[in-house]
């Protein structure tokens, strides 16, 4: 039986703000945002073109959750987008003050960057040769 990854899980400080940043500055698409109760939401967002894997913006409920938002692998880039045109998202992210802490870079498997998102998680933006 096939398998794929469906989502994967960033713990954000506060839905709407996360919501904000991931559809109005990365231009991602929100999926889903369902209200679950007791101040729980399903929000599910993606980069457009996406078919399999999407995140999910989960907001911190724990103080040991809070301790982790943007900083869930240690310092290490965390996600990596792929593009089909790295200086067209490259310059739209950088039209809409992300903040690059790698500059790109011409790499023997392609160009990469490497940017932060609202709560400073690494992110590579990638586009493959």
């Amino acid at each position: 039986m096939p398998q794929n990854l469906a989502h994967v899980a960033v713990v954000v400080r506060n839905y709407d703000e996360a919501l904000a940043f991931y559809t109005n500055v990365l231009g991602f698409h929100l999926l889903e945002d369902t209200n679950l109760g007791a101040g729980k939401r399903w929000v599910l967002v993606a980069p457009p073109g996406s078919k399999a894997t999407s995140i999910l913006l989960a907001q911190a409920a724990t103080p040991e959750q809070i301790t982790r938002i943007g900083n869930q692998t240690g310092g290490r880039v965390f996600l990596f987008l792929h593009t089909d045109d790295f200086w067209r998202d490259y310059h739209a992210l950088v039209s809409r003050k992300v903040e690059f802490v790698r500059e790109p870079k011409e790499e023997p498997y392609g160009t990469v960057a490497v940017f932060k998102d609202l709560y400073g998680n690494l992110w590579d933006l990638i586009q493959w040769k």
